[in-house]
């Protein structure tokens, strides 16, 4: 098995980098080498003499297989605000290349590769293009996380309609139950199922930063071969 993919978003703070951590101990518990890497990563803090970004943290706890931290995260800002104004302020300007060496140097050495996106899905990354060109120069099937709450269905219509006109597939979606209190939760996943071609990967539960065993979602990995 070699197989990479794109997780972004309904919106920035839905749980991608959860989602990604599930994804990546769902492929251990298969025996996959995986790795997750998050090019792009914005606001850090100093810890242990280094600037350090939660996500890409989380991602690099959550890999079976250990890559460096440059090559997981090519590029991070200190400032947590968009990616192109923090790039600007630092005068370091995202480029796709060195991003796209990197996911070549983690695929050659993972079973899988999950690759997190910064903010939605149309998120500006400067004169390159925003989050959708970078999956594009990448060449990866998306997974989209959808952040369930009031609104959530014409956010993750909306993006499915993005991803599609940008010519990528979508492998599928998950959903985040972020609001708790969210009424007719189950309508909602009815709703979006019907209106979502690709398949309903897993539903993850509120307020989980424990990364649980998730059956649905190994029998997923493992369908895909």
């Amino acid at each position: 098995m070699k197989h990479a993919y794109f997780v972004t978003g309904t919106d920035t703070e839905i749980g991608k980098t959860h989602a990604s951590c599930c994804l990546l101990a769902a492929a251990a518990r298969c025996g996959l080498r995986a790795t997750g890497m998050k090019p792009i990563a914005a606001g850090c803090d100093w810890q242990d003499g280094a600037w350090r970004n939660e996500d890409v943290e989380r991602l690099l706890a959550a890999s079976s297989l250990r890559m460096a931290r440059e090559i997981v995260n090519p590029y991070l800002f200190r400032a947590a605000i968009a990616p192109h104004i923090a790039a600007a302020q630092e005068a370091r300007p995202i480029q796709f290349a060195p991003i796209v060496s990197a996911l070549e140097q983690i695929r050659a050495a993972a079973d899988i590769v999950v690759v997190e996106g910064v903010g939605g899905f149309r998120v500006p990354l400067g004169a390159a293009g925003d989050s959708a060109d970078l999956a594009l120069a990448l060449g990866l099937p998306v997974i989209l996380v959808v952040g369930m709450r009031l609104g959530c269905i014409n956010h993750a219509l909306l993006t499915m309609e993005a991803i599609t006109a940008r010519g990528l597939s979508c492998a599928g979606w998950i959903a985040n139950r972020i609001d708790p209190a969210m009424s007719s939760y189950r309508e909602n996943i009815a709703a979006l199922t019907e209106r979502i071609a690709a398949p309903l990967i897993a539903e993850l539960p509120h307020g989980s930063e424990q990364i649980a065993a998730k059956p649905d979602l190994e029998s997923w990995i493992r369908a895909r071969g």
